[in-house]
């Protein structure tokens, strides 16, 4: 549905050129809610409005469905209201002055995207409906609430049955449990419409919440893009894996092509995760277990100083200490010790391995710091 192919986007600010968008290519499959996340700075604001015809690109192409919206060569620009986008921003962007009915129904009686009058209440109608808002409809716009707000734009965008709904942090302005709620209708009606979902958030739990497809982005690139299982259970570098969730990184050395030995033991590793001698490795919390004494000089097997846990209702969080390093634990389980050690085991499969390069040393040390 949406081809981008080397689509380059370059700033100028005051020390240089800033390149928002460096040759990046993805496809977004119709139908799919494709999400794209990244820190402050990382170019997907500006990758969703060159989609949407708010910016235009240097060069690359992008393509909706068998058309082409943009080209760099030969040249090709189709203007933001000939697209036929639904588009939700980060602000609600709802006319204080005009009740609900009246902001729903603005874009199908004016401009490109307008129908026959007569077709309107009954299409205002219908959109509202999806949102459950109908009975706010002759409501003014000032007197709903932050989340249906959102709610009256979404069902703006809807309203002119778009084939692709493109959404710039549209849950950024709302609390928490708001957020949650309204998330959960976006991906519910952009299923029941069919329509294919471009959506901006920096927030990794929203990602993966709504997500059928994630592609994360770093100044201007694109690191990865898979589905959220794929980006948080095998992420193809060490930025990908720390921003979806927390990470314990111990430095090591690769012994026999799956084992890899650290200060804190040996671990078994998945079979060519790695070829070089120098390596870091990286398990999530979660993938601490318990084991028992009996196993504990075993691979994949270390003992630990228990050195502060935390009830969080569903789980323990818990802090231990290997040899010089820290790590971060979670279980349902209130964290055991036997003597007066935690005994620790981590299933190879759950491992990450990645070469000490300079780039994802400095990564890791800055991470670790920052912890």
């Amino acid at each position: 549905m949406i081809t981008i192919k080397d689509l380059r986007k370059v700033f100028t600010v005051t020390d240089g050129e800033v390149a928002a968008l460096d040759n990046l290519s993805l496809d977004v499959e119709p139908g799919e809610f494709f999400v794209i996340i990244g820190a402050s700075g990382s170019g997907k604001t500006t990758l969703l409005r060159a989609v949407a015809g708010l910016e235009r690109p240097d060069s690359g192409t992008i393509n909706i469905g068998d058309r082409t919206v943009f080209s760099g060569a030969p040249p090709v620009w189709v203007s933001p209201q000939d697209r036929g986008f639904g588009m939700v921003f980060q602000s609600y962007a709802v006319w204080p002055h005009l009740t609900v009915y009246e902001n729903v129904a603005l874009p199908l009686t004016e401009g490109t995207q307008k129908i026959d009058k007569s077709q309107v209440r009954a299409r205002v109608q219908q959109a509202l409906s999806m949102v459950q808002l109908d009975e706010q409809i002759d409501r003014p716009a000032t007197l709903l609430s932050g989340g249906q707000q959102q709610r009256v734009a979404l069902a703006r965008a809807i309203a002119v049955n778009p084939n692709v709904l493109l959404m710039d942090e549209p849950l950024s302005n709302l609390d928490a449990r708001l957020r949650e709620e309204v998330r959960g209708k976006i991906r519910g009606l952009s299923k029941q419409l069919g329509a294919t979902v471009l959506y901006v958030t920096h927030d990794q739990i929203e990602a993966m919440a709504i997500a059928d497809k994630i592609a994360m982005m770093s100044f201007g690139k694109l690191l990865q893009y898979g589905s959220p299982i794929e980006l948080y259970t095998n992420p193809n570098c060490p930025e990908v894996a720390e921003f979806f969730g927390t990470v314990n990184w111990l430095p090591g050395q690769m012994e026999s092509g799956d084992v890899v030995n650290t200060k804190v033991g040996s671990f078994a590793v998945p079979a060519g995760a790695a070829t070089e001698k120098d390596v870091w490795i990286g398990f999530r919390p979660e993938h601490m277990e318990f084991s028992d004494d009996a196993f504990s000089q075993q691979t994949n097997h270390f003992q630990a100083d228990l050195k502060d846990t935390v009830f969080l209702g569903d789980q323990y969080a818990f802090d231990a200490q290997a040899s010089e390093s820290e790590l971060a634990g979670k279980s349902r389980d209130a964290p055991r010790l036997q003597g007066d050690k935690l005994h620790i085991a981590v299933n190879p499969s759950d491992i990450m391995v990645f070469p000490a390069t300079d780039a994802n040393t400095d990564f890791i040390m800055a991470s670790m710091a920052a912890a």
